[in-house]
């Protein structure tokens, strides 16, 4: 079981494991999303792009903070909902065979009219093998509570 609201503090930092964004990656997104925009699929083209080269889309970047952000289990089963996510930006392109990994800062909690859960403000960010900031942003969450 993950965390409670009651076990999280502001400023907590939670580490994420690492992956590396693969071509099979970039190809499955781009079916599943229907972004088969050049800059993503098409190799020549990306090349006369300020990119140089194919970028992964910023989207399928989240998604897997997203997944390594469930991988650390912080908040596994007790992460009821996303409300929002909030001044989410995208800072430096990602490329196939960069590594990332994810951040998660506890920035801020508060109380519903409902006993079973509360509000956590979190600051994300995802960063390249070389430690750079990729994207940032807020997800605002309910977190089950220990006793509602």
């Amino acid at each position: 079981m993950g965390l409670f609201y009651e076990d999280l503090e502001v400023g907590q930092v939670f580490p994420t494991p690492a992956r590396t964004v693969t071509e099979a990656d970039l190809v499955h997104f781009a079916g599943v999303s229907g972004d088969f925009n050049p800059v993503h699929t098409d190799e020549e083209y990306a090349k006369g792009t300020p990119f140089g080269r194919r970028v992964a889309h910023g989207l399928l970047v989240l998604a897997m903070l997203t997944g390594l952000r469930l991988r650390t289990g912080v908040f596994e089963g007790t992460l009821i909902a996303w409300l929002e996510i909030r001044s989410y930006r995208f800072l430096k392109p990602v490329y196939i065979g960069d590594t990332i990994r994810g951040e998660t800062e506890i920035l801020e909690k508060r109380e519903t009219s409902k006993p079973d859960r509360g509000v956590v403000v979190q600051r994300v960010r995802v960063y390249n093998q070389r430690g750079e900031p990729v994207q940032e942003g807020e997800f605002v969450t309910l977190v089950r509570r220990r006793h509602g």
